[in-house]
């Protein structure tokens, strides 16, 4: 047979002795990690895309480190967290980082979604029509907006010195973000799920709110659920519809719906100071709002 019908039966990316000889003796995967799952993406990110400076000495930034899978620790209807381990292999330098990741094309919207989403329009007339009329690239639009309005956000009352976990870094519709919990692995418990100084959790939680509202901004779904505790310290998460109380036309239902939610918690748990009317009277003054 001619030489070029053997080559034609075997195929434009059929593989000749050499090739297989070559697969045989190389390493299993050719760019992934020696361990892990994949390899660190911190390089991946632009330095706005990463937390604020100086990055905390707990972190790993090493270009040599691998990420490690350990489980979803959050599931909900528009991410779902997960936890990970970032470290050097042959090395003691790792740290436990919550990655949430946005969901996109089939991305499920938020409650009340349009009202977070008002103001958040973009110059491109075709991506606002795509987000108002729900299409795939309009919820992967709206996806990405979530993301990157919460690592802004966690940035933003990062440096005000408001009780959120160190945001690490964003990378498409993921956030890495600091693990509010025990070294191996277990999450801090939600505020809900607390029993004990909820008087001191009530002064740390009117503080956090204070500084918002001194910023003009309301959590705007803020429950005990989405409050962690970790060693007596109170922690806010969840912040993708945080909510600008000035420029929003609802601003200020935000802000009394907050503290309308959190002070009846506390009150129902006997929390005397915990007062719902007081707190949004309080949180408006601060915001610079008439009651």
């Amino acid at each position: 047979m001619p030489k070029h019908s053997q080559h034609r039966r075997r195929g434009r990316n059929a593989l000749d002795a050499d090739d297989l000889e070559w697969l045989g003796n190389a390493p299993e995967t050719l760019d992934g990690p020696p361990e892990g799952d994949r390899w660190s993406t911190w390089d991946q990110s632009t330095p706005t895309e990463k937390g604020p400076r100086p990055h905390p000495d707990w972190l790993v930034t090493e270009l040599a480190a691998v990420d490690t899978e350990h489980g979803i620790l959050k599931t909900g209807k528009e991410a779902d967290v997960h936890l990970i381990s970032r470290g050097v292999p042959g090395t003691d330098r790792v740290c436990l980082l919550a990655a949430k990741r946005y969901r996109s094309s089939e991305h499920r919207l938020f409650h009340r979604d349009s009202g977070y989403l008002e103001g958040r329009r973009t110059r491109d007339d075709r991506m606002n029509r795509a987000m108002a009329g729900r299409t795939a690239f309009g919820k992967q639009a709206i996806a990405a907006q979530w993301a990157v309005a919460e690592f802004s956000a966690l940035c933003r009352l990062w440096e005000l010195g408001v009780p959120v976990p160190y945001p690490v870094q964003i990378v498409g519709t993921e956030i890495l973000q600091e693990f509010v919990g025990t070294a191996d692995g277990y999450a801090a418990p939600r505020l809900a799920q607390v029993a004990e100084g909820l008087d001191g959790l009530w002064e740390q939680l009117v503080a956090a709110m204070v500084t918002l509202a001194g910023e003009g901004l309301a959590h705007g779904d803020l429950s005990p659920y989405n409050l962690l505790v970790q060693d007596g310290r109170l922690v806010v998460i969840d912040l993708p519809q945080i909510v600008d109380v000035i420029a929003h036309p609802s601003g200020p239902s935000f802000l009394d719906r907050d503290a309308r939610n959190v002070a009846t918690w506390f009150a129902a748990k006997g929390v005397a100071a915990a007062d719902p009317d007081g707190l949004a009277a309080l949180l408006r003054k601060e915001a610079g709002l008439s009651l």
